[in-house]
């Protein structure tokens, strides 16, 4: 139960940065970089979701005594390239580095919020 209010927490911190960067993107002249932190932050929070859901099916599986396969490090692997690729595919709509920002959000808001709560 501990785990769903803290990824319940994590995204309600996103939906607001997500805003923020929404509002960035329609009020500013840096359509790009907003875009890119768009991008990141949604590929970094699916990633957390899928991270939360195998660790979950870890625990359950270690309770059990069954074996524990993996946390899907690949997987999320394969979804920081897809990022990379679509900024690859359209340089002009997606700035990189602000996607790879983007990409660390999810990590900042657990390492920020580890901090506040602790």
């Amino acid at each position: 139960m501990l785990q769903k209010n803290l990824v319940r927490r994590y995204l309600s911190y996103a939906a607001y940065l997500l805003a923020f960067f929404v509002l960035g993107w329609g009020f500013t002249s840096y359509q790009d970089v907003f875009l890119g932190l768009i991008l990141g932050t949604i590929i970094s929070f699916i990633n957390i979701l899928f991270l939360s859901y195998r660790v979950k099916k870890a625990s359950d599986a270690a309770v059990e005594g069954r074996k524990v396969r993996s946390v899907g490090m690949m997987q999320r692997f394969a979804l920081a390239g897809l990022a990379v690729f679509i900024v690859f595919q359209f340089p002009d709509v997606f700035h990189l580095f602000s996607m790879i920002i983007g990409l660390m959000t999810g990590y900042i808001i657990i390492f920020i919020d580890s901090i506040l709560n602790s």
